[in-house]
């Protein structure tokens, strides 16, 4: 043993032939040269003797995690050998590394019949130093569930800085209401970024020249900027985040049977959670948790809580100038509704995502507060 460290010293042998020799794997045959080496720093490598290995003491795995492992490798598609260890971590708190399922799926006759391969970054982009700087939003259509060819459209938010889950969610279509149902309740919860990168669809850019979408100005009320990606490429960070779930949800979905989109949310917002809080991100050698953590810490966010405004509501909603008819009605759903305000007056209608209906007097505006006409509930109940 010490003839071929010292043959690998002296550039003599191969990493690869020596480990063979040794019948080591690549890892430990490097282990045991740093050893070796710290003796020959010492002059004492004529004298060097390997440590004892101290065996395997590992306990047997419990049976409920076998059972999940073998429950998520034999699902059509099976679950990607990361992805396994990360939900029985979620489900039993049992701690395993990808390695360890690959080898165990190997001895069982589990594994996959080929590798993932993952596509390389095209376009790398410099990563913003502080978090809330750049929030990046896409939206990815997928047939998601088992069986079924429909795709469903998820919305992905992602921040820049710590590489943070901040919003992820399945709708039946991309519309504006999915928006105004996604964003305000990320915003709730981890606050409001300076900057969200988007794409061009006609959701955020309008070619009238300083016009805004209705989504462009329901951000702008409170201070949130688009900036426009040149290409797919250009939003790497969200893209490859869309094959992080693609690669992971249509086989979790057929292991456990699900296939509506309300069972699948919840499933989805414990996974983005575990995510952020347990597995490291690759570039960041840390979880996106901790790296968000750690960037508050250091004073590098410029994130500002949900502010106290009563506009809240309205502004996430998609809003619609009508004028009260001759009749003193408006049209609000498939129904007409009558106003305690003379024929001819201006006032807007605003859809809220829950399925409610607003009539309001005048449009959102700082400094002044919303004055309420009607509401019709998803109850079908009207209050004026």
């Amino acid at each position: 043993m010490r003839h071929l460290l010292n043959l690998f010293r002296n550039e003599e042998i191969a990493a690869p032939e020596a480990a063979r020799q040794l019948n080591l794997s690549r890892r430990h045959f490097y282990d045991l040269y740093s050893d070796y080496l710290r003796a020959c720093a010492y002059h004492q490598q004529d004298r060097w003797t390997p440590g004892v290995s101290g065996g395997n003491h590992q306990p047997p795995w419990p049976q409920a995690v076998t059972e999940l492992f073998t429950k998520f490798l034999c699902a059509r598609p099976p679950l990607s050998y990361s992805f396994a260890a990360s939900e029985v971590h979620r489900r039993t708190g049992h701690k395993l590394d990808r390695a360890t399922v690959r080898r165990w799926a190997l001895a069982h006759h589990l594994a996959h019949a080929q590798p993932l391969v993952r596509p390389k970054a095209p376009v790398k982009r410099w990563q913003r130093q502080r978090i809330g700087e750049l929030w990046q939003l896409d939206a990815s259509p997928h047939p998601w569930f088992p069986g079924s060819k429909t795709q469903y459209p998820m919305l992905n938010l992602m921040d820049d800085c710590s590489r943070l889950f901040t919003g992820a969610r399945l709708y039946e279509r991309e519309l504006l209401l999915s928006y105004f149902d996604f964003l305000p309740a990320a915003f709730a919860q981890h606050g409001l970024p300076l900057c969200l990168y988007v794409d061009y669809h006609s959701l955020f850019f309008t070619h009238s020249e300083d016009g805004l979408t209705q989504l462009g100005w329901a951000l702008k009320f409170y201070d949130i900027s688009l900036d426009y990606a040149p290409t797919p490429q250009a939003k790497g960070k969200v893209e490859r985040n869309h094959q992080f779930w693609q690669h992971r949800l249509p086989a979790l979905f057929a292991a456990e049977g699900i296939a509506d989109l309300a069972p699948a949310n919840g499933l989805i917002d414990s996974l983005r959670r575990h995510h952020n809080a347990h597995e490291k991100h690759r570039e960041l050698a840390m979880t996106p948790l901790l790296a968000w953590k750690r960037a508050q810490k250091e004073g590098r966010t410029v994130l500002r809580p949900k502010p106290k405004c009563p506009w809240w509501a309205y502004v996430w909603s998609v809003r619609t100038r009508l004028k009260v008819a001759s009749d003193g009605t408006v049209p609000v759903g498939s129904h007409r509704f009558p106003l305690t305000v003379p024929p001819g007056t201006p006032v807007i209608r605003c859809q809220h995502p829950d399925g409610r209906f607003t009539v309001l007097l005048h449009p959102p505006a700082h400094g002044k507060k919303p004055i309420r006409l009607l509401e019709y509930g998803s109850d079908s109940k009207v209050r004026v």
